[in-house]
């Protein structure tokens, strides 16, 4: 039976935790609506330096974070040019293209440098390089295989049907009329190359790197080979070929190749004056190196699994909460390292996800799942949310927002199982425990003892192994119906 007191702890635990959700999503708005105070940086001195940024893996949603932050603060810190260096297989075209845009719009002219020796460009590598405002590559690199691939698809599956047929032979003999015009362009489309949507996917991306060869006088012509036929090219092949600009042994060597070089910039061209510049390097922090592992396409697709089959599992058995927790957030996680959700949208939804699992721990009996759920949703949620768009979410805030929940909920747990370990203080829970005084001497009936006792006030009739004697103390071993079974303290 539950006790009042219980009933009381329990409705108080619920209100503390209702005001600290609140509390905690107050003070998350608050920081996240303010900017982070600028550190006064003198502008007019870092345009004689140059800004380095490093890509070393797939392109994805946090590597775009990554290059969009970098080049806010190049332009914020007025350094004379930023030096991308790039070693990546590809990646998202999603990400890629956030990228190209901010390099194009950029007011700092942006150096794409495939490097060390050894690196590669390739797939979205290639694109990225060909939409910087100077293409630039160490000896031993490569660039190329720029064929968009679908995610998830088999890469050289065979055609439906034969291709020994003509078209019009294959529609004549599938309908006649309006479905046998359509089966026969379908069958046509699939001879030029792979079906609609491929068809559609490859244009687009010949389309947009022929732009991009265009706005930077680079050979368009390879450009779109290396999309329709993925070939590639070393480092001095694409210099020879009109692909890149320079071919630098190490980052000096680039800086004086870019000097008096004039770029197309988004407000006009723009002479280049790199020479003597001193480099700053600004490599990933360990935010962007997390982000990046959970948005690795191996992850990725496993978070997306353990997403699905945790909530199925939650609707299957209403009431686990476990699955439903885990599920719920590695959902989220998996369509930000998709990226269809963006990096603020996703740091909110996790926040807002977490504070609802807080909140609904003071109403569920979840035992902690819910709320250690919360707390990890909310600190993962808020990681991904700072330092975006200009916007700081400081580690100490969300450190110690999280630590205060945490220590909120251990007490709200530890007070809720020092409740259910006392004993009950009504009923017949209560009275089995507590002691009584025998009233009369016990009688002797076949091995047992029987007489009675007061118990709480009253008098019950009770039964003993053993003889007792008027006024002897006894304790209540458990209690049947009318009777009290006793033993002698």
């Amino acid at each position: 039976m539950i006790s009042a007191q219980y009933m009381t702890s329990r409705a108080a635990a619920r209100r503390m935790m209702v005001l600290l959700a609140v509390l905690s999503f107050v003070v998350v708005l608050a920081v996240s609506g303010v900017r982070a105070v600028e550190t006064e940086s003198a502008s007019s001195d870092n345009d004689t330096t140059a800004l380095m940024l490093s890509i070393d893996g797939a392109i994805s949603p946090a590597t775009m974070d990554y290059v969009i932050r970098g080049l806010q603060l190049a332009d914020e810190q007025g350094h004379g040019v930023v030096v991308l260096q790039l070693d990546t297989p590809g990646g998202l075209m999603a990400s890629l293209r956030g990228i190209i845009q901010a390099i194009l719009l950029s007011p700092v002219p942006v150096a794409v440098y495939v490097a060390p020796s050894g690196a590669r460009a390739a797939s979205a590598g290639t694109y990225i390089l060909y939409g910087s405002h100077i293409a630039a590559m160490a000896p031993a690199t490569n660039l190329g295989s720029a064929t968009p691939v679908m995610m998830g698809g088999l890469h050289g599956a065979p055609a439906e049907k034969d291709s020994s047929s003509s078209p019009a032979e294959d529609g004549k003999s599938k309908g006649q009329g309006e479905n046998g015009e359509k089966e026969a362009g379908d069958s046509a489309g699939k001879e030029q190359g792979g079906s609609a949507m491929e068809r559609k996917t490859m244009e687009d991306a010949v389309a947009y790197i022929r732009e991009l060869a265009g706005r930077h006088g680079r050979n368009a012509d390879w450009a779109e080979r290396a999309v329709r036929e993925a070939v590639n090219l070393g480092a001095a092949g694409a210099l020879e070929k009109n692909v890149i600009d320079i071919v630098a042994a190490d980052v000096d060597d680039l800086l004086a190749q870019m000097d008096g070089r004039s770029v197309v910039m988004e407000g006009g061209e723009q002479v280049l004056d790199t020479d003597g510049m001193q480099v700053i390097r600004h490599d990933p922090d360990w935010r962007t190196r997390l982000l990046s592992v959970i948005t690795d396409p191996n992850i990725a697709y496993f978070l997306m699994l353990i997403g699905f089959y945790g909530i199925f599992f939650e609707l299957a058995n209403p009431g686990s909460l476990f699955p439903g927790v885990i599920g719920g957030i590695c959902l989220i996680l998996a369509l930000f390292a998709f990226q269809v959700l963006s990096v603020n949208y996703a740091g909110l939804a996790l926040i807002l996800l977490g504070l609802g699992f807080i909140v609904a721990e003071a109403f569920l009996p979840s035992f902690g799942i819910l709320g250690l759920g919360g707390i990890a949703s909310f600190v993962v949620g808020s990681i991904i949310l700072m330092d975006g768009s200009n916007l700081s979410v400081s580690l100490p805030m969300i450190g110690g927002t999280a630590l205060v929940a945490a220590a909120f909920l251990l007490w709200a747990l530890s007070r809720f199982i020092s409740l259910r370990k006392r004993h009950s203080v009504s009923g017949i829970e209560q009275t089995s425990r507590q002691k009584a005084v025998v009233l009369d001497d016990f009688e002797d009936e076949e091995d047992q003892y029987r007489g009675a006792v007061r118990l709480a006030g009253e008098r019950w009739k009770a039964v003993s192994k053993e003889p007792l004697e008027k006024g002897d103390e006894v304790r209540v071993e458990r209690i049947d119906g009318l009777t009290a079974y006793v033993v002698k303290c």
